[in-house]
């Protein structure tokens, strides 16, 4: 079977934590590169945690770069009251001793992109700080990148603000850059992670797997689930799943074409990802996919499976 080569990039907090553990699990995906950036937490945390996960799932063979530890011009915001301050919920696991990587991630992801000739899936999952200077730095990157499938935005609504949804708050110009670079987008905006739960029975079945990995889930996830009672959700939304899951299982997901700005200048409107749907007002040359809605049980069933292989 060929394997689909994708890179993540990773704001690591603790359903990024998850989404890295999936990956690690898919037969059909081959992790050539890992990311880190600053969002959820600083780009420290972050890309010690990236590295140690995978080492928890015996993939210290997956080299992780280092990259932005802020956004391109606003000042960092993080997400500490849902991550804690070390980004995995407080839960502590082995350290890594895999080599460190010293290589920026832009850097990186673009002699990567090259070497796979317009074949790289890239996958990410926090602000698009990264993937902004790499395009930025090596403007020709949107020859060799297949396709981006994105977590972020919201076609309604938003979870920091009204508005706005984290990924592409933190970050909204890095993310304005990369809506309008031209390379292939698959959006996966709050629309559509808010229905990629695990409901209740499901957090109980795989915390009691008894692996060192489901003990991370277990320790890891508190601070979350008390974020999602508080915004009246059931469960746990695993975000950060969506474009992993999506990449091998497309089939799972119901998308639409559409164009997306970002707003990088208002106030209550900061961050926004505004789309063409719905409208006969069309954005020119901002065309991507956006998914709205998810087959839930195909989706937690195979993350349940993940956990459950180790």
């Amino acid at each position: 079977m060929k394997k689909i080569p994708v890179w993540i990039d990773t704001d690591t907090g603790v359903d990024d934590a998850v989404a890295l553990i999936v990956a690690s699990t898919l037969p059909e995906m081959d992790i050539v590169g890992v990311s880190a950036v600053a969002g959820n937490t600083s780009l420290e945390n972050a890309f010690r945690n990236a590295r140690d996960v995978l080492s928890l799932v015996g993939r210290k063979d997956v080299k992780v770069y280092p990259g932005a530890d802020k956004p391109l011009i606003i000042d960092l915001f993080t997400a500490e009251k849902v991550h804690g301050s070390n980004g995995l919920g407080g839960a502590i696991i082995p350290l890594s001793d895999a080599p460190i990587e010293t290589e920026k991630a832009w850097d990186a992801l673009y002699e990567k992109a090259k070497e796979y000739k317009g074949e790289l899936v890239v996958c990410p999952v926090g602000p698009l700080t990264n993937i902004a200077t790499c395009i930025i730095k090596h403007p020709d990157v949107v020859d060799y990148i297949k396709e981006l499938n994105i977590m972020g935005g919201a076609a309604i609504g938003g979870n920091v603000t009204s508005c706005a949804e984290f990924n592409i708050f933190v970050d909204p110009q890095a993310a304005e850059t990369v809506f309008r670079s031209g390379i292939k987008v698959n959006l996966f905006p709050l629309d559509v992670t808010i229905k990629a739960y695990l409901d209740d029975d499901d957090i109980a079945e795989i915390s009691s797997y008894g692996n060192k990995v489901s003990d991370l889930f277990r320790d890891s996830n508190d601070l979350l689930y008390k974020a999602q009672e508080r915004m009246s959700r059931s469960g746990l939304c695993e975000h950060d799943s969506c474009p992993i899951l999506y990449t091998v299982h497309p089939e799972w997901f119901e998308g639409h074409e559409c164009g997306i700005f970002v707003e990088t200048q208002g106030t209550i409107t900061f961050g926004k990802t505004v789309t063409d749907l719905w409208t006969d007002f069309k954005f020119e040359d901002r065309h991507c996919r956006i998914y709205l809605d998810i087959n839930r049980e195909s989706f937690a069933n195979r993350i349940k499976e993940a956990y459950r292989s180790f």
